[in-house]
């Protein structure tokens, strides 16, 4: 089999390359519904930006207590448990929207228990890659989960636009709600060795190994600080303005999910490189790479014209997706298995504690500079956020880990017996 193509030989690696690429298929239709839905029920700016705050307020508050558990338990159960609750918040949604009852408290309410569920599940999801291959095939898995993650996007959020368009939100929230549902069945039928499993020991002794973990590695503090205004200025503009440009001054739904498609076709390309480039020092390539995020802020900003607006879309998307794919591979390799789902809740603790109250200020200011000035102030942080973190030795400095390949070609696939 091709050599990048080598997880997909793992058969934990497929059915989570499976399952979640189903759930985010689904998943990637539900912000492009929920942006038109808020829009058609009160058309404020400042109450889409609220209930988008009312999932990500959950999420700061409760990654800690799942990063702990997403130690002490089998992983995929995490992740199967979170699909499930996502799945049924989601279905409740859709029906009220379907029916026309939905309210804007309605959505909040349901976006809180969303928000909840997924702060279990992203650590879980990340910490269970390094349980699904071996370390030689770390990138390539990394890459592969990725570039799945983001085609099921490109999909989702061109789907969504047509959905919302043709049928209404409630509908394409259906769907995303039983998306969940089939993605569980998959994580559900992994078989995870118990080997890395933690104990259950006192709650704030594994908060504070996990803490003393993140906090020893100057090149991973760093780099989620810059995160931590990077992703709010980019989440807040790009949730809450970016459909507002779209509906005010180009076509609406249909032309925002061309917009939001165009940002994961970028990431799929990024996926795609990353399968080969295999950069030494993978942290600057990263923090370089991560340069070209603003630039669709800056595309919507003016507004360019639709075919314009994507290219700087699918250029974020490509740099976005370099530095994912190097991020995760660097934290996989330098940090121990059995305390890597800790480390992971603290890098998105950081990564997105301020992204609701992006969420919840974007409407107002944008209000009082109007939405120009406020695109272009968010592509200004984001930029200032990042020059910085190449003065910091360890981000230029440290390179990667090796694995010796004859150690690979003598091991079987996990689900073929080895040779009498």
């Amino acid at each position: 089999m091709n050599a990048g193509l080598g997880p997909l030989r793992e058969r934990e690696f497929r059915l989570l390359f499976i399952g979640r690429g189903t759930a985010v298929l689904g998943n990637a239709i539900a912000p492009v519904a929920l942006a038109f839905a808020v829009l058609d029920i009160t058309g404020s700016k400042t109450d889409l930006g609220l209930v988008l705050a009312a999932r990500s307020v959950p999420q700061v508050v409760f990654l800690l207590i799942g990063g702990i558990w997403a130690d002490r338990l089998p992983r995929h159960h995490v992740m199967v448990a979170s699909d499930l609750i996502s799945g049924a918040s989601q279905a409740a949604v859709a029906a009220l929207l379907i029916l026309g009852e939905a309210q804007i408290w309605h959505l909040a309410v349901f976006g809180v228990i969303n928000g909840t569920a997924t702060a279990f599940f992203f650590p879980a999801s990340q910490g269970i890659v390094p349980q699904t291959v071996p370390p030689a095939l770390l990138q390539q898995a990394n890459a592969l989960l990725r570039l799945v993650l983001n085609s099921s996007f490109i999909g989702g959020a061109a789907l969504g636009g047509v959905l919302v368009a043709a049928f209404g939100s409630g509908t394409a929230i259906a769907i995303d709600s039983a998306t969940f549902l089939v993605g569980a069945v998959f994580v559900g039928a992994m078989r995870i060795p118990e080997t890395l499993r933690l104990e259950s020991s006192n709650f704030l002794t594994d908060l504070a190994v996990g803490w003393q973990g993140f906090r020893s590695r100057t090149w991973l503090w760093v780099i989620v600080l810059q995160f931590s205004l990077v992703n709010a200025v980019q989440a807040g503009s790009m949730a809450v303005l970016g459909p507002v440009v779209a509906k005010e001054e180009l076509g609406g739904a249909r032309d925002w999910g061309l917009i939001a498609a165009a940002v994961p076709i970028g990431m799929v390309a990024g996926a795609l490189v990353g399968l080969r480039f295999r950069p030494q020092r993978m942290l600057l390539t990263a923090t370089l790479a991560i340069l070209l995020m603003p630039v669709v802020l800056i595309a919507i900003a003016f507004p360019l014209a639709l075919p314009l607006i994507m290219v700087a879309a699918f250029v974020a998307g490509f740099g976005i997706e370099t530095f994912g794919v190097l991020w995760d591979t660097t934290m996989q390799q330098q940090i121990p298995g059995e305390m890597l789902s800790r480390v992971y809740s603290y890098d998105m603790l950081g990564s997105i504690a301020l992204i609701p109250v992006s969420f919840a200020l974007v409407g107002p200011i944008a209000e009082l500079v109007g939405v120009r000035a406020t695109l272009w102030g968010a592509a200004a942080v984001a930029v200032a956020a990042t020059l910085p973190v190449l003065l910091v030795r360890d981000v230029r400095m440290l390179e990667r880990k090796h694995v010796e390949p004859e150690v690979l070609a003598s091991r079987p696939a996990r689900d073929e017996p080895a040779p009498a």
